[in-house]
């Protein structure tokens, strides 16, 4: 039966129902409370590497991942993301962050599914509310954030996290920058559009203004009251919105196997 289950702080909601089965009105549902939570979720889905890239059609145009070599020739618009037990450094992505930032068009929505997790609740993906954090704003900053820009890039600080899986199978290592403005408007509401994990500087002149902007914002954007953790397990399918929520993965010993799809 189909049914919607909004989580902690309206952050996320669970979506049960059958991806492989779905309806023009549920398809309608999941599109909407995608726009409503800014993240959603399914557990217990059977996809295999076809039926989850057309799944992901019905929502947009999957991107190229620009650092990653692709899942295989068959889909290289399905990014693995895996971390080893071997692995000595920090998980994939383990940084608040939104994906690809560095790029000029970045991607609108990303998938996950889970295909070798740890326990439950062991490696969890924490996502944070930029809708909640920009609401939550003082007027003030609000002001001066409405027409700032920031500088973006691939060697941000979470960079450290790809290293591995670079060595291993990826595409380039030339830096790739991007400027963004820091507020945007999504159906009607207003969102922070900054990612810490990519952050290099903001589009002012003023060094002393930006030290402490940076670390306001930075601090505001990923209160706990704006969070929402969420647990894996296998065969699990979240989306989520870049434009308006920062996810990260927490610190975990182990392995992990996840198929990402991003969406223009």
């Amino acid at each position: 039966m189909f049914r919607i289950i909004p989580q902690k702080n309206n952050v996320a909601a669970e979506i049960n129902c059958d991806l492989n089965k779905l309806t023009s009105y549920e398809l309608k549902q999941i599109k909407s409370a995608l726009n409503n939570y800014g993240l959603v979720y399914f557990r217990k889905q059977k996809l295999s590497s076809k039926s989850y890239l057309n799944f992901a059609k019905k929502f947009g145009v999957p991107a190229n991942y620009p650092r990653l070599k692709g899942l295989n020739s068959k889909y290289p618009k399905i990014t693995v993301v895996e971390r080893k037990a071997s692995d000595k450094g920090p998980s994939f992505g383990e940084q608040f962050h939104t994906d690809s930032s560095y790029t000029k068009k970045p991607p609108r929505f990303t998938m996950l599914l889970s295909k070798l997790v740890p326990a439950r609740g062991i490696a969890n993906t924490e996502f944070s509310s930029q809708y909640l954090a920009f609401k939550n704003l003082p007027i003030k900053i609000k002001k001066k954030l409405k027409n700032l820009k920031a500088i973006f890039s691939s060697a941000g600080p979470i960079s450290v996290t790809r290293l591995d899986r670079e060595n291993e199978k990826g595409k380039d290592n030339k830096e790739l920058k991007a400027n963004h403005k820091i507020i945007r408007k999504i159906n009607k509401k207003f969102t922070i559009y900054c990612s810490p994990g990519h952050f290099k500087k903001f589009l002012s002149n003023n060094k002393k203004y930006n030290k402490e902007l940076k670390k306001f914002l930075f601090k505001q954007q990923v209160k706990k009251k704006f969070q929402y953790s969420l647990e894996w397990e296998k065969n699990q399918l979240a989306i989520w919105d870049n434009r308006s929520m920062l996810h990260q993965a927490t610190p975990f010993k182990g392995t992990r196997i996840m198929h990402r799809i991003t969406i223009q």
